[in-house]
């Protein structure tokens, strides 16, 4: 029982990094609040620039409700834009420039020096 308990544990582990940090600008990546209806709002909302519908959907969640204003959200669409492309270096340096560091250079979240 101990090893069953133990291994559940492990488990559960090693799947909640991934769905915690689960998008990190990678748009191919389906978030915990992921639903088709936000992410067609979602969608317009970047191709309109249209900042207030985009953080209605946000819902105050998200350190990146803390770095995107009005003032830096159409650089914010545009690394999505890029990203979207496959163009993913370019979106993480405006990501990067904007104060979104994407969890340093391991990948996985955890290291958040340029955040």
């Amino acid at each position: 029982m101990l090893f069953g308990g133990m291994a559940l544990v492990l488990g559960g582990l090693s799947i909640l990094p991934q769905t915690i940090f689960a998008y990190r600008g990678d748009t191919s990546v389906k978030g915990p609040n992921y639903t088709e209806e936000r992410h067609a709002i979602m969608t317009e909302a970047f191709k309109k620039n249209d900042y207030k519908s985009w953080k209605e959907q946000m819902q105050g969640k998200g350190r990146v409700i803390e770095v995107i204003n009005e003032g830096n959200f159409s650089r914010f669409a545009q690394a999505h834009k890029l990203a979207e492309e496959g163009k993913i270096d370019e979106a993480n340096k405006i990501r990067q420039e904007l104060g979104l560091g994407l969890g340093g250079s391991k990948g996985n979240g955890f290291n958040r020096r340029n955040q």
